[in-house]
């Protein structure tokens, strides 16, 4: 509850005190002294409200500026809280995204593992395959016989064409061999050379 303050007529009490003590000269004894300390009381009053009411009137600005600035506070309040709640849905989103992404990402790398897994196998399968035909090849080379060179390079062209067609139908495991066969020819033509030369 705010209080009135209704301001002193301009020069009514010095005109009070200036007679009082107009009256108090005249007037003398006990009499004299109360109108001399009425007068000191009323000036000093006056001065107590001026100050009263120089200070309410700063108050009042100061109370003006508190609202004003607690209204920008709300203001910027409001505003931050926005800001919140969108940076809120926000980092969800990503948060969702990047889920999403490092299940896409697990699921590749499992596929990935399958196959590399799948691959170790197949080439430990070949491997073996790859002995297993070498071991034959050096047993065939000990009971090799003589065969004419172009007959050789003509069984050299079967195995290439043999090799392309396993190729294209995914038989790796036949291309492998074929390829083999072809490479144990070159090793026979390129030892067929080395005599020569």
């Amino acid at each position: 509850m705010s209080a009135t303050v209704v301001p002193l007529p301009p020069n009514s009490s010095s005109e009070t005190v200036d007679f009082l003590r107009r009256m108090a000269s005249m007037v003398s004894g006990r009499n004299g002294e109360m109108l001399l300390r009425a007068a000191s009381l009323i000036e000093s009053l006056a001065q107590r409200a001026m100050s009263a009411e120089r200070l309410y009137h700063e108050q009042q600005i100061e109370s003006t500026h508190n609202t004003e600035l607690r209204e920008a506070a709300e203001l910027a309040s409001d505003a931050m809280i926005g800001q919140i709640a969108a940076l809120r849905t926000q980092l969800a989103e990503v948060t969702a995204a990047a889920a999403a992404e490092r299940a896409a990402f697990d699921a590749e790398r499992g596929k990935l593992l399958s196959l590399m897994q799948h691959a170790e196998s197949h080439i430990g399968k070949l491997t073996s395959e790859l002995d297993s035909l070498r071991a034959s090849v050096d047993r065939f080379n000990e009971t090799s016989v003589a065969v004419p060179i172009e007959v050789l390079r003509l069984a050299r062209t079967q195995f290439d064409y043999l090799s392309n067609g396993f190729a294209r139908k995914g038989d790796v495991i036949s291309q492998a061999m074929s390829e083999i066969g072809g490479f144990a020819i070159d090793q026979a033509l390129m030892a067929k050379k080395t005599d020569s030369a």
